[in-house]
């Protein structure tokens, strides 16, 4: 296996394991360091990364780097809690999963998302256009993406997440000129 390739399964491990150490002080509000631990590794067991033993050091390093991000903060008892900037990486690791229930039968109707997004805010259009692609969109042209399918509450929570409702125009559209590669690098029916 080649070098890119490991760091990649590396970085995706660490995002998994920071994703369940969020979501499992998340879902509890507050929890101790003690009990964080199975915790983790009964939602590690679950994605299939390992045995208990082996990811004990994985897991409290992840811990100790959330704290020290500010994502997780310990309160005056000593127990574990999310920040909201910890909430916010959290939805960021979720959107990410995020998969769009495709129905059945196409209804014949495009999704665009335009954004105009100033050239000082640059990381968060990059951010914006990564998040797109990871999603399914397609590229139209800069700041144009399109998908086939409802994806009206994801555009929702995406302009809330990145705080750039006015920024953001989510259209329905009957017909594109010329859409037939859409239609065929999207498999939906003529």
């Amino acid at each position: 296996m080649g070098i890119l390739e490991n760091e990649s399964r590396k970085r995706s491990k660490r995002q998994q394991i920071q994703k369940i150490i969020l979501s499992a002080v998340a879902v509890a509000g507050v929890l101790t360091v003690a009990a964080i631990a199975p915790n983790a590794f009964q939602a590690l067991a679950m994605f299939g990364v390992g045995k208990k033993g082996k990811y004990r050091y994985t897991i409290e390093n992840s811990r100790k780097r959330l704290v020290e991000h500010g994502l997780l903060e310990y309160n005056s008892l000593g127990l574990l809690r999310v920040t909201p900037k910890g909430e916010a990486k959290l939805r960021q690791l979720e959107l990410h999963d995020y998969k769009i229930k495709k129905p059945k039968r196409w209804d014949k109707k495009w999704r665009v998302l335009i954004f105009d997004i100033r050239e000082e805010q640059k990381m968060l259009r990059d951010k914006i256009r990564r998040t797109l692609v990871a999603i399914g969109f397609i590229r139209l042209q800069d700041s144009v993406w399109v998908y086939p399918h409802d994806c009206e509450d994801l555009i929702t929570l995406l302009k809330a997440d990145f705080k750039i409702g006015k920024e953001v125009l989510y259209l329905i559209v009957d017909k594109i000129e010329n859409d037939s590669w859409l239609k065929k690098t999207f498999k939906v029916t003529q």
